[in-house]
């Protein structure tokens, strides 16, 4: 009872680090102390399960040792390959260790379920809700498994769209979800025993085939509204776990991951100009069809290094507009240099962050922390829009579809009616990119043809670290 008694407290004490930790994470000067804190708990909880927890098994002697011995061989080996794939990953990549990773979770939770469900078909007639909720946890943590991976070959170019999209690839997903639904109806009331077990194992062949054909659809420049989908599921099926279990702290976490993760799919899908319901059913963002716009003269307009740096260095206000390509060229600290670089001058500078820019929620953010940008100087898409018309120069760093007119005034494109960064409102726009190739959604810019459009051409590492030169010779 005493061993209960301190689990319990342990518990608590996770969960308060879990929603004290959460909150941290809301602003990047407190964000490290937040996951640090957040882990600390977890590794409380962790341990409190492996000290204290009633272990529940009739097996004694050398069989109970061995199996103490593979849960510790276990989280050895799981705690190095986390704590190595975490300290090795490049920038660029973090969006591909979130999907494996979240991945792997949801692929826990549903073993976790078959092992559940393998017990439940000795029963005649367990509890429906107990049995439903054993199956929810199968098929979500299948789903997510399968769909994590596959998200983690898209943007690892592993796979392309048009190799793994059907014809009405979302009547699939409804038929094949309209018949997962029927299957756990008949799994509850139709079958017991072994024939039971037997359909369960169907059923989760079922949602792992869902889950690579819930994705396939999606388009690489809708990834981080599927990541975001994806990453609540995992926090459901945990949470489903921790009541099949009467896990306090893994149904506390489960919740957190749950309703985080669904409240960023919101924001996600509002800024992608996309419905709820197209993500559930898989069904959006596509393989995207070429824009049929013709823009002005088709005219390419470059500019010179040193004209560049003599517009930004006699600016009153420069924003920087950063996109996939600055973590690409790992020049986010060559931009934070340009930056302090023009503010000593008297330039106003900020930062323009669009919700979706680079591969995951936030990944510009963490960039730009990463190379010490302070807080303050980052605006979201929407005071970003408000000031954009009062800025002497733009530069775009890499960012590509965020900064789409075709979005505002091309019917015929397949992100119009996306929220957009409205950078050609500015006085000037110059855009850093290695070539006139279109970015993740395979459409082409109307902003490169813009009059008020000069491109620089080049590594945005390389070029920016010239710029810095030329402005510094000034």
């Amino acid at each position: 009872m005493l061993f209960t008694y301190i689990l319990d407290v342990l518990y608590l004490v996770a969960a308060i680090t879990f929603v004290v930790g959460l909150k941290m994470l809301s602003h990047p000067d407190s964000a490290r102390r937040g996951n640090q804190l957040a882990a600390v708990g977890m590794g409380l909880a962790v341990l409190g399960t492996l000290l204290f927890h009633p272990a529940g098994d009739t097996n004694t002697g050398d069989a109970r040792t061995m199996k103490l011995l593979l849960l510790y061989a276990a989280l050895a080996i799981g705690g190095f390959i986390g704590w190595r794939a975490a300290y090795k990953v490049r920038m660029t990549a973090m969006p591909q260790m979130v999907s494996l990773f979240n991945g792997l979770g949801g692929g826990c939770a549903a073993l976790l379920a078959i092992a559940e469900l393998k017990i439940q078909s000795g029963a005649y007639n367990p509890a429906s809700s107990s049995l439903l909720l054993v199956l929810f946890t199968m098929f979500f943590g299948a789903v997510s498994f399968t769909g994590s991976l596959l998200a983690f070959a898209k943007l690892e170019d592993l796979v392309k769209d048009s190799a793994i999209t059907l014809p009405r690839h979302s009547v699939v997903n409804m038929v094949l979800l309209a018949v997962v639904l029927s299957m756990m109806g008949y799994i509850i009331w139709g079958v017991s025993g072994d024939m039971r077990m037997t359909m369960g194992w169907v059923l989760l062949a079922i949602a792992l085939v869902y889950g690579v054909s819930f994705v396939a659809p999606i388009g690489g420049a809708d990834m981080p509204v599927v990541i975001s989908v994806l990453n609540s599921f995992t926090g459901l099926t945990a949470a489903a776990a921790g009541i099949i279990y009467d896990n306090n702290i893994m149904l506390v976490g489960g919740i957190l991951v749950g309703a985080s993760g669904s409240i960023l799919t919101l924001l996600m899908c509002k800024a992608m100009n996309r419905s709820l319901m197209n993500v559930l059913v898989g069904s959006f963002g596509g393989p995207a069809a070429g824009s049929t716009k013709t823009v002005g003269d088709q005219m390419v307009r470059e500019v010179t290094l040193t004209d560049a740096a003599v517009l930004l260095n006699y600016s009153n206000t420069v924003v920087i507009v950063p996109g996939y390509g600055l973590a690409v060229a790992q020049a986010q600290k060559v931009c934070k240099e340009l930056d302090d670089l023009l503010e000593a001058n008297g330039v106003d500078v900020k930062y323009a962050i669009h919700p979706v820019a680079g591969r995951m929620p936030g990944h510009m953010n963490v960039l730009l922390a990463e190379a010490d940008v302070p807080y303050p100087k980052l605006f979201d898409l929407e005071e970003a829009n408000e000031f954009l018309p009062k800025t002497d120069v733009v530069i775009v760093v890499g960012a590509n579809d965020v900064v789409n007119p075709a979005a505002k005034d091309d019917p015929s494109s397949p992100i119009y009616g996306m929220p957009v960064l409205e950078v050609w409102e500015a006085k000037n726009v110059i855009v850093m990119k290695r070539s006139m190739k279109s970015g993740y959604a395979g459409i082409e810019n109307d902003l490169f043809y813009h009059p008020k459009t000069k491109m620089l051409f080049g590594d945005a590492k390389d070029t920016l670290q010239k710029l810095i030169a030329e402005v510094k010779a000034l």
